[in-house]
């Protein structure tokens, strides 16, 4: 294939390379003051008796912490029906092995959580080769409370409730990240979630390959 993209001198992409780190370094001091306000909001207490099953047993909310005060929770869309996970939750599930340690160096607890039964979240996980903390919310309403599950009768309405009224969920599962954190006398607060395209910061390989000429190649991947 002839190549179309534009050649110049190593000076003029010196001068063109200089007028995008400016942009660059304003995203970067964009995304700083929008981590602030991120950190800033205010918090909500969670009143309800979240249980999950996992590998140690039986487990609440407050207990999937550990001995961390803040807990970042992945919603992985694994349906109870389903023999295999999400193929975009998989895809970033894989970059969540090497992370756990470095977050819980610094006080967070990670954990994915799906509505599938334990033993088939056990048998992906194998299959794949993660280690992660994985938990099953069975029926627990948790899924749906934090945004990323949806009736039969809400997706078929289309109802815009998914990303906080901006989409409207294309399956039962959505994608999502949610935060909380945990006071010393144990109480549970939900401080922070996101979802859609703010989930895309959170995906190692989509990272790297936002510097390639081709991009995330959108057609291979997820």
């Amino acid at each position: 294939m002839t190549n179309t993209h534009h050649i110049c001198t190593r000076q003029q992409w010196l001068e063109a390379r200089s007028e995008l780190l400016a942009a660059e370094r304003e995203l970067t001091h964009q995304r700083d003051r929008l981590a602030q306000r991120r950190r800033e909001l205010p918090w909500v207490r969670v009143e309800a008796d979240y249980r999950f099953e996992g590998p140690d047993g039986p487990r609440r909310l407050v207990e999937l912490f550990d001995d961390r005060s803040q807990l970042i929770v992945y919603h992985f869309m694994f349906k109870p029906e389903a023999d295999a996970g999400c193929k975009g939750c998989t895809f970033w599930a894989d970059c969540f092995d090497p992370i756990v340690v470095r977050l819980r160096e610094r006080d967070v607890r990670f954990a994915a959580v799906s509505r599938a039964p334990l033993a088939k979240l056990q048998a992906y996980a194998r299959r794949f080769g993660w280690t992660f903390p994985w938990y099953s919310s069975g029926a627990s309403s948790f899924n749906a409370d934090f945004g990323v599950f949806f009736t039969p009768e809400q997706v078929s309405r289309a109802e815009s409730s998914y990303n906080y009224g901006l989409n409207a969920p294309e399956g039962p599962d959505m994608p999502g990240v949610s935060v909380f954190t945990r006071s010393p006398e144990g109480e549970v607060f939900h401080t922070y979630s996101t979802y859609a395209r703010g989930i895309d910061a959170l995906n190692t390989a989509y990272q790297y390959l936002d510097l390639v000429p081709k991009g995330r190649d959108g057609a291979r991947l997820p």
